[in-house]
């Protein structure tokens, strides 16, 4: 019978490159599909409108998709939202800034892939919300729409005349229609 024993963050941070394509849930690793050419065009409009607003307000700092954060440990749990955000008032000081992000985000974008399985999104998300993330944006491109998931209250999904907003983003917002365009 063959022993296996749950993984940890430092055995996935120690994969170098290769753990980019990783997330680890409950000590397990699960792989990322592949993002395709839509889904990097969706990110880059989200991430970059944040990436403005964010840095103009000094509201905190904007993730990439290949950042990992650890959301808890002993088993250890560590995604990589397609999008995300640290409050500034939670971004821990430089010196700490190196390797895997300690902490929950407060803002996370998903966005559904062709590859996805939506019922596995689904269940990230309902993590999230689980883990305490106050804004889960969940991106469907195939429906042209964003379903918001907030702290206390039923997700409301958003469609092409509709404009985003949020209150861990002051003053943000964005048209759902500029992110499929």
């Amino acid at each position: 019978m063959a022993i296996t024993r749950l993984l940890t963050a430092e055995d996935l941070e120690e994969l170098g490159s290769d753990a980019k394509r990783f997330e680890l849930y409950d000590g397990v690793l699960w792989e990322k599909g592949a993002m395709g050419q839509q889904h990097g065009e969706i990110e880059i409009e989200i991430s970059s409108a944040l990436h403005v607003h964010v840095r103009a307000n000094r509201l905190g700092r904007v993730y990439p998709s290949d950042t990992h954060f650890i959301l808890y440990r002993n088993p250890d749990k560590v995604v990589m939202p397609d999008v995300s955000i640290v409050r500034a008032d939670r971004v821990p000081p430089e010196s700490e800034r190196i390797g895997f992000a300690p902490l929950a985000p407060d803002f996370v974008v998903e966005v559904v892939s062709p590859s996805d399985r939506i019922v596995e999104v689904i269940e990230k998300v309902r993590l999230y919300e689980r883990d305490g993330i106050p804004l889960i944006w969940l991106v469907q491109p195939r429906t042209r729409s964003v379903t918001v998931y907030t702290s206390g209250t039923e997700p409301r999904t958003h469609h092409e005349g509709d404009v985003l907003d949020g209150d861990v983003i002051p003053g943000f917002q964005l048209a759902v229609a500029d992110i499929f365009r």
